[in-house]
């Protein structure tokens, strides 16, 4: 029997790999970006009591406003001095799409300087998960992915990523989506960009987030993942912060040769250094790594392929990895599109065989364009 195969290189040129972000205007100073002791210095600059501080945090993350109007506690033309300075327009909503009987919202934003990004909303019957974007565009230039072929504009402030955060979590609470209000429960750095390439600024985005009331939204960090191509030191230094995200790494091929096409980054950390650092986060956090796997009809759902994964994470130990294979949304005439159902089903079952937990992703929005980089790209062309 012959295995068909297809190579990325059919399909589209290689791009370059983007290890830096392109220096840009900064965006403008936000209450998300500072630290609260770095929040009541701005509030005795400004000439107010340094309690309003605290004040304000409250109503920014408990009350997930930073409209002054909605700040009755604090007089008037107090509220105005401090919003005007620690609370300007970071995104804007460009375009809202919604799928699933509106329990999927994908909104793009703009932001100050005209770059856009992508959040996606999914709200299920027992939580409510968002996936954010990190950067605007990304320079890992994965060839199957919509983000990788915009290349790089920048990186995200805190701010940037923390506004994302609130408005879907203000969504949830005023009832926006179908099922009543509610909190939104999860979060993860799956949307545009390599949350990892932005360290500093998603770091500190994770640090606002678990933060208890009022000076972050008290977040579970358990709640939180944190997704990589496999920037190695990366991977090691989130190991040592002592906040036990989940670190989820899109692998996409067990072996080099593939790999280093699918995922370019693959060319710097090979295979084996990357589930070496995978398992390495697993020992110091006792987190349990996932592995996203894209399934990529005739290119990486190989019988073969899925027998080398369980085996070269068998060879690190049981237990400490999960695999989510995820089918790709399809794209009629292109090599991109998902695996046939019993292709599917049978790399499913290897992996299962070889003792490996192993969940196929639920694919929401497909729709609406789930795939992050997909607006952006259009209001582009």
């Amino acid at each position: 029997m012959t295995v068909r195969s297809v190579r990325p290189s059919a399909e589209s040129k290689p791009l370059p790999l983007v290890m830096t972000a392109p220096r840009r205007g900064k965006p403008p100073r936000h209450f998300a970006d500072l630290a609260p002791e770095e929040v009541r210095d701005v509030v005795v600059e400004l000439g107010e009591k340094p309690f309003r501080a605290k004040q304000l945090a409250t109503h920014y993350y408990a009350h997930l406003t930073r409209d002054p109007e909605a700040m009755t506690d604090l007089p008037k033309a107090t509220r105005d001095v401090l919003t005007d300075a620690l609370f300007p327009p970071l995104l804007t909503a460009a375009r809202r799409m919604e799928a699933d009987g509106g329990t999927t919202v994908k909104t793009l934003w703009h932001l100050f300087d005209g770059a856009k990004v992508e959040s996606v909303l999914m709200r299920y019957p027992q939580r409510s998960t968002l996936c954010v974007s990190s950067q605007a565009g990304c320079g890992m230039a994965c060839p199957f992915c919509a983000t990788g072929q915009l290349g790089l504009t920048r990186n995200l402030s805190v701010a940037e990523i923390v506004e994302q955060v609130r408005s879907a979590a203000r969504s949830l609470a005023d009832g926006e989506i179908p099922g009543g209000a509610t909190r939104l429960n999860n979060l993860v750095f799956m949307g545009m960009g390599e949350p990892l390439a932005n360290y500093k600024a998603v770091m500190g985005t994770v640090r606002r987030l678990v933060a208890p009331a009022p000076d972050g939204l008290g977040m579970s960090a358990r709640n939180i993942t944190v997704s990589t191509v496999g920037l190695v030191p990366a991977m090691r230094k989130l190991a040592d912060e002592g906040i036990p995200v989940t670190l989820a790494l899109s692998l996409h091929a067990p072996d080099d040769d593939l790999r280093s096409e699918l995922v370019p980054i693959n060319t710097r950390w090979s295979v084996d250094e990357t589930l070496d650092a995978a398992r390495h986060y697993f020992e110091v956090t006792g987190r349990r790594v996932s592995i996203e796997y894209a399934l990529i009809k005739d290119m990486n759902d190989h019988a073969w392929r899925a027998d080398l994964l369980g085996e070269k994470l068998n060879a690190r130990g049981r237990g400490w990895v999960h695999v989510n294979p995820i089918p790709l949304n399809p794209t009629p005439g292109s090599i991109w599109t998902a695996s046939d159902p019993a292709v599917e089903a049978e790399f499913v079952a290897r992996l299962r065989g070889h003792g490996i937990p192993t969940t196929i992703r639920d694919t929401r929005g497909s729709d609406i364009d789930g795939a992050c980089g997909q607006l952006a790209a259009e209001e582009d062309e």
